[in-house]
């Protein structure tokens, strides 16, 4: 894939620049696809929980296979396919026994080529083979990986993301995070070999605000010019840092935003945490 900027014959296209792509040109599978309410940050009562969204073009959900369960059967690529509710590209798969399904499209595959999901040990890990962590030799990159056996892939999914199998000890797997964080999970855990495709998606522009309103994004204005009655950093006279005093910045809602640890202490799977993503290693009994 190549970045590609256009002609500015528009103010729209003047700082555009997007990842040229052969996708195909046709509708999504129907017997794969819903059409979904999106709740544009609102909750059961209708209050805005989660500010900032709203809009946007109509789009269909896409049903990704994340389990990959169906074993031993291979199955061909017949189409690489744009999903708007995700960074990556999808690949449409035919089944041997006429089954289609979706999977994250790995980078490096083309039409045509083949693949399947496995229990079994093989000798040649090509991208897109499906297997335990158990299976697959270390320090392979792996993407679609499962945070609990047969729960469905949870972790590296984005377009470009990758982790990596450090090693196995018992029927643990140790693995390196996209985030740089290394932790176990349970050997047993399904991933997919390779990386995510579409590695390009980060390196392109927008290039006008009204593009990201179609991706359902609302505008967002700081804190510091709002009034104080609408965030706890507005007022003051001019340009002043958050109500003429001196305060650090934090939220509407007092929740400071910056050098402050949002990660549950308690959570159940901060025991499986070997070191943090920044760099610091976890004490045992912690």
């Amino acid at each position: 894939m190549a970045i590609i900027s256009s002609k500015p014959k528009t103010p729209g296209q003047r700082f555009l620049v997007r990842n040229k792509q052969d996708l195909a040109k046709k509708r999504p599978e129907k017997g794969l696809t819903e059409s979904i309410h999106y709740k544009k940050g609102r909750n059961s009562y209708g209050r805005i929980t989660s500010r900032r969204r709203g809009g946007g073009h109509k789009r269909l959900y896409r049903h990704v296979d994340f389990r990959r369960d169906k074993l031993d059967v291979v199955a061909t690529i017949k189409a690489f396919e744009y999903d708007p509710n995700r960074s990556a590209n999808l690949a449409l798969l035919e089944y041997a026994d006429g089954v289609k399904s979706y999977i994250l499209a790995p980078d490096g595959l083309k039409l045509g080529d083949t693949l399947f999901s496995t229990t079994r040990a093989l000798t040649e890990f090509t991208p897109g083979l499906s297997l335990p962590l158990r299976n697959i030799p270390p320090a392979t990159r792996v993407h679609a990986i499962e945070m609990e056996p047969g729960r469905g892939a949870a972790i590296a999914r984005g377009a470009g993301v990758f982790a990596e199998l450090l090693g196995i000890e018992g029927g643990r797997a140790i693995l390196k995070m996209p985030s740089g964080e290394q932790r176990y999970l349970n050997a047993e855990c399904r991933a997919t070999i390779g990386t995510v495709g579409n590695s390009e998606h980060q390196n392109r522009s927008l290039g006008k605000a009204g593009r990201t309103r179609w991706m359902g994004r609302r505008p967002r204005v700081r804190g510091m010019v709002m009034n104080p009655v609408d965030h706890p950093n507005g007022g003051g006279q001019g340009k002043s840092k958050g109500g003429g005093g001196r305060q650090h910045p934090r939220s509407p809602w007092g929740q400071l935003s910056k050098h402050f640890p949002t990660r549950t202490k308690s959570k159940p799977s901060n025991a499986q945490i070997i070191t943090r993503s920044n760099g610091k290693k976890i004490k045992k009994g912690k």
